[in-house]
Formats: structure tokens, C-alpha cells, sequence
């Protein structure tokens, strides 16, 4: 196979034959005559947008929702819209738990008694709210502490998510604290998520005060110069701020996840600094080869922005893979990542060149004592790169033995659904819900509710709600045909309602509860039935997100192929790719459930195992770490590719790719790994299961697999890497975006100093 350009046949930079590279036709060429020919007019206008996104982008947090992980069209979906239609008070959302003052009384003390009934009454004339039913009203034991020290009363906060919130600000002063002989907190589903927000909200701009000065020492010293070190911060932060305003705009037509705000900052800061690094360190070179600035920010669009380019792409796509779920939780990520991607990619592509031009030779300036000083740069990565290719199939073999091994975790994993015990646990909505898991015989926060339709006659209603009774956990049933424990009616006062409301004992995120459901749904009727509750959620969540998982996985492999092939132009060189990228999330999963799911190290990381996994969350985790590890793939098959183009000698070209991107990838990795372990400190758990899952997913690929796996793997398979039938290579000419003529760099090794090695 013969390279497509012949090193003998490059010009140099200065060279009068040599063309322009700003006349370069194609988009390329167009945005390098663009940001050459006005710079300040392009700086002046991304100025006034990023000012008009701070704007818009303003209190974007408030506009956050915690829920999204119910299935659209899903029996639990359609259950709990019906009930929330016909009797909204038959979920309540605000749970009040009620203890005496004087500890020496119980909640049947008259006293007490006096107070929670006038509580309750006062709570019944709030207009954002209906269907109070206190303990003292129903005398319902379930309402009632095994210990009689404490009573609650429920109640329904009408409205979509942010009315309940607004209502619940209001509410919460009036409320909590101390009532006559009562002391009152507050608790149910629309605390825990408002106090969630809150957590979420706080913890995200101490998470920004951490990584951006930590970010701009690394910065500092990779490069060696403030000037430099600053430049890919800003775009940084132009990108962080234009996603806020994206993401503001996106909550006015759909619900989003509090999530995205901190896996948007995360990834803007994230990206636009990876990228913004690889941009300037290849304008760097090309000044050092002799090229004018203008010249150099031109061919640094055409070579390192193409990289970027299809970079983008293919984290973008592996983001929007989250669209083919249902939930709105991963679809609302795919929306802000999508954007967040885009954003970066343009803040790279456009505002950094143009500010590149104007600083000219100045971007080196203001040299700082830190950084590379003397030696051949990238000679140990290249020393590296040479004894893994030396003993390439020890290296292949064992570190995918390794990675194997560190996934291993993740076959006992058990998924559930995020509780209370995400939030700290000083929180008063956890302490409220975890009174109610320890003293209650059951919790209204996570009964079952079945829905009765088809006007079933009394004695069939009767047969049913006795034999639900009966199943394991269950501790009571109510519903039109009375109360029933254990199969026998214990109060024949039923309210007319058309729905059965089932109190259990099982966590609501256990195996026990999900087939307390199944159960439940098998019972045999005469009339139809449809269950809903948090357990209820979680089990038709597992079955609509398994359905679709091969859906997003094929997605994220077909279009890695195709993007791969066309920046490369090689068949085996995706497919590669694909599974490289796979084992390099493996030490991400494993650490999942050995951390979080087990419980190992929650002392000292601050948080409470629950025996299980968020079942939304791996998925989210998987589509943003192969995203990532596909960006510093591209990273380094475009380089590589470059070496292999110019010289024509297979090893010499991996060598030489990872001593030109080896220091450059690594760096990135731990700048995008600081913001990810910053999101990381968050209080909520799945936040930092998040932050801290994909910070090591990050260092472990840049690390270990483009170290190691990746020489090991090229070095196997040969020049075959670069083998495409010819009708493919034809289409890859057509449609893939050409490399520019490659500059020779006076700190790499030149043909006299490296052999190339059977050109044929």
C-alpha cells in the first residue's frame, strides 16, 4: 500500500511554492479566511453573546427537575397520571411527622392530639393543598410510630414539580418547628427532591472553585506560559456559560434533569479545554516550524481543528444515543450534551483561533519557571511506546487481563432507584424518611396504589384486596371493600374511591419489592387492575430501559465505525476502536458497585450504601466515558495516521503519534479528571458516584489503554491496520475531510534520524 503523500514530496512551511494555507477551499478553509481576516470582529461578537448567555442563562438551577424516571406508557406511567386525574390526593407528596414536645407524652396525649388536629386543619386550608388525613383523623396505625412517639399527617401538593416547590418554600416556615405541645418536620417525595435541588444547586459552585484554579496550574504547567495557560481556561468557561443558556432554553419546552447542570459544566469546561489544548499546542508547533501566525492558526484549523471536529461528533453522538430511552432523565442529558458538545467544539474552533492571531508570537509569552525544561519533548512517551511494541503481546494481554479483572465488581450489580439516602445525613427530609423506615410499620411514601377499573361487584373487590393481603411484606390493604390484613377485614369504613392503596415493609428500591409487584400484578380479578408506587416505577424503569439498551449501544458502535473509518480511512482501525474503548470502562463499573453498591470506602468518600445502583445511572455513566475515551482515541488515531502518511513505516508511525500526543492526552485526562472528581465532593451520592465513575474511566483510558493497550494492539496487528477495500477507500477520500500537508517539526526526528521502513 502506498502512503498517499511521499515525505520527500512536503515544502516547507516558507517555501514561495508552497500554497497559502488560508486559500484552502471547503469549511476548513472558510473559517481559517474568517478568523484570519476579522479576528477582533469574531472576538467582539462571541464577547456580546457570552454576556447575553449570562444573562439568559440565569438561575437555569431553579428550572431543574429531579424526577424523569418513570416510562412513558408504562402501567406504572399510566396508573399514577390516572390517579393524579381522578384523586390527586391518593399520592401524597408532603408528609408532616409529628412528636410531642414533652417526650414524656404520646401522640394520643390530649394535648398532642389537640395540636396535630388543629396542624392538620390549618394545613387543609392552604390553597396548594388536599387530601390531609392525619393520624388523629383516621386512627390508622400505619400513621402511627410502633412506640407512639410520633404521628403523621399526609397531604398532596397540587401541581407539576415547580409549583410543588414553590408551594413547599412557602409552606416550610409555617410549618416546621414547634406548634403548642408539637414539634413538626417535614418529610415525603416533594422534600426530599427540593432539598435534592438545594444540595445539587451548592455543591456545583463549590465544585467550580475548586477545579478552575486547579485547572489553570496544570494549565500552567503543560505549557509553560501564562499566556498559553489562559487561553484554553477562558474558552472554558465561554463554553460553561453559553451551555447554561442552552440548557435555560431547553427547560422552556422540556423537562430536564437537575443532573445536567453539573454533567454540562463538567463536560464544557471538560472539552473546551481538551480541545483548546490540543489547538494551541499545535499552533505551537507550527510557529516553531517557522510558519507566521496567520499561517499557523490556518493550518492548525485544517489539521488539529479536524481532529477536533470529528471529535465532537463522536462524543455528540454517543450522548445522543441516551435519546432512543424513554425517560425524560436520560433524554433531557442527551439534549444539554449534545449542546454542551456543540458549544465546545465552536468555542475551540472559532473564538480561540481568532484570539490566537491576535496574540501572534505573544501567546508564549510570560514564561513561567514550571513546566518542560531542556530535553527532546515526548522522548519518554516514545521510549514508552517502544518497549510495549517490543513485548506487544505481554502488554496486550495482560493489561486486558487487568482490565477484566477491575470489572469484575459489576456482574453482582443490583439496580434500584435513588432514595433519600442520596441526600447528607443531616438533612432533614433523609431524617424524617428514615424515622419513617424505623419506626413505621409501613411508609405512604412508598405504599403501592392499584387502580381499580370496570366496577367490580363488592364481594370480588372484597376476594382481591384479601388476597393481596396476603403476599409477603405486605402489611395492610384499603381500599373500597374495606382494610384487610393478612386476607381478614379489619374496618369495614371503606372511602369510595377506585383504587386500592397497598402499605409493605420492603425497602422500595429492594428485590423484594420489584417481586411484591410482580406478585401484585398476578393476582387474578374479575376487573381490571394496573399498580403504581416507587417499586412499581423501578420494575417497569429495569424492563423499558433493558429494551432499549441495544438500541443505544448499536447506535454508539455503528456511528463510532463510520466516523472512525472516515477520519481514517481503515477498515480494522474502527473495529479496534469500538473494543478498546469497551475495556477501558471496565475499572469504571467494577469501582461502581465495589465502591457504592457494596459500601467500600463510603466512610471516607461521606455517604450511605444502599445495596444497589440507580438503574438510569450506568447507562448515563456508559454514554459519557465511551464519549470521552473516543475523544482521546481520536486524538491519537489522528496523529498516528498523520506520522504514518508522512513516513510511511507502520511503527515508526504509533511511536511518533504518541510522542506527539502521549504528554497532551495525559494532561487533558487529569484536567477533565480534576472537574469530574470536583463534581465529584458533591453531598448527593449519584452525583458523586457520577463525578467519581468517570473521572477514573478518564484517567484509566489516557493512562493505561492509549499507554499501553493501544502500541501493544497496532504493533499486532501491522499494516493490516490500514487495509481498505478500494471502493471504501474511494468513498473515505470523498467524504472523509483531508489532512493538511504535514509540517516538518524541528523537535521530532527527522529521516536521516528515523528509517522508514518498506514503503511497498
Amino acid at each position: 500500500m502506498t502512503p498517499q503523500t511521499s515525505p520527500t514530496s512536503q515544502t516547507s512551511p516558507s517555501s514561495p511554492t508552497s500554497s497559502s494555507p488560508q486559500s484552502a477551499a471547503g469549511p476548513r478553509g472558510l473559517v481559517a479566511r474568517a478568523v484570519t481576516t476579522w479576528p477582533r470582529l469574531l472576538l467582539l461578537l462571541i464577547l456580546l453573546l457570552t454576556a447575553g448567555a449570562v444573562v439568559v442563562g440565569g438561575g437555569v438551577a431553579e428550572r431543574m427537575s429531579s424526577g424523569g424516571s418513570q416510562i412513558p406508557g408504562s402501567e406504572s406511567s399510566y396508573t399514577t397520571a390516572e390517579l393524579e386525574r381522578r384523586w390527586p390526593a391518593s399520592q401524597p407528596n408532603l408528609l408532616l411527622l409529628v412528636s410531642p414536645r414533652d417526650a414524656s407524652r404520646d401522640v394520643d396525649d390530649p394535648a398532642v392530639a389537640s395540636a396535630a388536629r388543629d396542624l392538620a386543619r390549618q394545613l387543609a386550608g392552604e390553597k396548594a393543598v388536599l387530601g390531609v388525613v392525619s393520624y388523629w383523623q383516621a386512627e390508622d396505625t400505619a400513621l402511627r410510630a410502633r412506640d407512639g412517639g410520633e404521628a403523621l399527617i399526609t397531604a398532596r401538593i397540587r401541581g407539576d414539580e415547580d409549583a410543588v416547590d414553590d408551594a413547599l418554600e412557602a409552606l416550610e416556615p409555617r410549618y416546621q418547628g414547634t406548634h403548642g405541645a408539637v414539634d413538626v418536620r417535614l418529610g415525603g417525595p416533594a422534600a426530599v427532591r427540593h432539598a435534592s435541588q438545594e444540595v445539587i444547586a451548592d455543591d456545583l459552585v463549590r465544585a467550580e472553585v475548586i477545579a478552575l484554579p486547579v485547572t489553570l496550574v496544570l494549565l500552567v504547567v503543560v505549557f509553560g506560559s501564562a499566556v498559553a495557560a489562559a487561553l484554553p481556561l477562558l474558552v472554558g468557561i465561554v463554553s460553561v456559560l453559553g451551555t447554561n443558556a442552552v440548557l435555560r432554553v431547553i427547560t422552556e419546552f422540556t423537562d430536564v434533569s437537575v443532573y445536567a447542570q453539573n454533567l454540562t459544566t463538567a463536560l464544557g469546561l471538560g472539552l473546551a479545554i481538551d480541545y483548546a489544548l490540543f489547538l494551541v499546542r499545535r499552533h505551537r508547533e507550527e510557529l516553531a516550524a517557522g510558519r507566521d501566525p496567520r499561517d499557523a492558526v490556518a493550518v492548525t484549523l485544517r489539521t488539529a481543528g479536524r481532529t477536533v471536529l470529528y471529535s465532537a461528533l463522536t462524543v455528540a453522538v454517543c450522548l445522543a444515543s441516551m435519546l432512543v430511552f424513554e425517560q425524560y432523565f436520560l433524554r433531557s442529558l442527551a439534549y444539554a450534551g449534545i449542546a454542551v458538545v456543540l458549544i465546545s467544539a465552536a468555542a475551540s474552533l472559532i473564538a480561540l483561533p481568532a484570539a490566537l492571531v491576535l496574540l501572534g508570537h505573544r501567546v508564549n509569552a510570560l514564561r513561567l519557571p514550571v513546566g518542560r525544561r531542556g530535553g527532546s519533548p515526548g522522548a519518554g512517551w516514545a521510549r514508552l511506546a517502544r518497549l510495549v511494541m517490543r513485548r506487544a503481546p505481554l502488554f496486550a494481554v495482560g493489561t486486558v487481563a487487568v482490565l477484566l479483572a477491575l470489572g469484575l465488581p459489576f456482574k453482582d450489580v443490583r439496580f434500584g432507584t435513588a432514595d433519600d439516602r442520596q441526600l447528607p445525613s443531616s438533612s432533614e427530609a433523609r431524617l424524617v424518611q428514615e424515622e419513617l423506615r424505623n419506626e413505621f410499620p409501613g411508609s405512604p411514601g412508598s405504599a403501592l396504589a392499584v387502580l381499580v377499573e370496570g366496577k367490580p361487584a363488592a364481594k370480588a373487590l372484597a376476594e382481591y384486596s384479601g388476597e393481596v393481603s396476603r403476599l409477603a411484606h405486605v402489611v395492610q390493604v384499603a381500599g373500597p371493600a374495606g382494610r384487610f390484613v393478612d386476607g381478614k377485614r379489619v374496618d369495614d369504613a371503606a372511602p369510595a374511591t377506585g383504587y386500592v392503596s397497598v402499605l409493605h415493609s420492603a425497602e422500595s428500591a429492594s428485590p423484594q419489592s420489584v417481586s411484591l409487584v410482580k406478585k401484585i400484578r398476578s393476582v387474578p380479578a374479575s376487573f381490571e387492575t394496573s399498580v403504581t408506587g416507587p417499586a412499581a416505577v423501578l420494575t417497569d424503569t429495569q424492563h423499558g430501559t433493558a429494551e432499549r439498551l441495544p438500541w443505544a449501544l448499536a447506535v454508539i458502535a455503528v456511528t463510532t465505525l463510520i466516523l472512525v473509518f472516515l477520519l481514517t480511512g481503515s477498515v480494522l482501525l474502527p473495529l479496534l476502536t469500538v473494543v478498546v474503548n469497551g475495556l477501558s470502562l471496565t475499572a469504571m463499573f467494577g469501582a461502581v458497585v465495589w465502591v457504592f453498591q457494596d459500601g467500600h470506602l463510603s466512610g471516607p468518600l461521606g455517604f450511605t450504601p444502599t445495596g444497589d445502583i440507580e438503574t438510569a445511572l450506568p447507562v448515563l455513566m456508559f454514554c459519557v466515558a465511551f464519549g470521552l475515551s473516543m475523544d482521546y482515541g481520536v486524538f491519537l488515531v489522528s496523529r498516528i495516521k498523520e506520522e504514518y502518511e508522512f513516513g510511511g513505516d507502520h511503527r515508526d508511525a504509533v511511536v511518533l503519534g504518541i510522542r506527539r500526543t502521549g504528554g497532551l492526552i495525559t494532561a487533558a485526562a487529569l484536567i477533565l479528571a480534576v472537574v469530574m472528581v470536583a463534581i465529584g465532593t458533591s453531598r448527593v451520592t449519584n452525583i458523586k458516584m457520577l463525578g467519581l465513575g468517570v473521572g477514573l474511566a478518564v484517567l484509566m483510558d489516557a493512562m493505561v489503554v492509549r499507554a499501553l493497550l493501544v502500541p501493544a494492539v497496532l504493533r499486532l496487528t501491522g499494516r493490516a491496520t490500514w487495509w481498505a477495500p478500494a471502493p471504501l477507500r474511494r468513498l473515505q477520500r470523498r467524504v472523509g475531510l483531508e489532512e493538511e500537508a504535514r509540517t516538518t517539526y524541528p523537535d521530532i526526528p527527522t529521516r536521516t534520524e528515523r528509517p522508514v521502513s518498506g514503503r511497498t
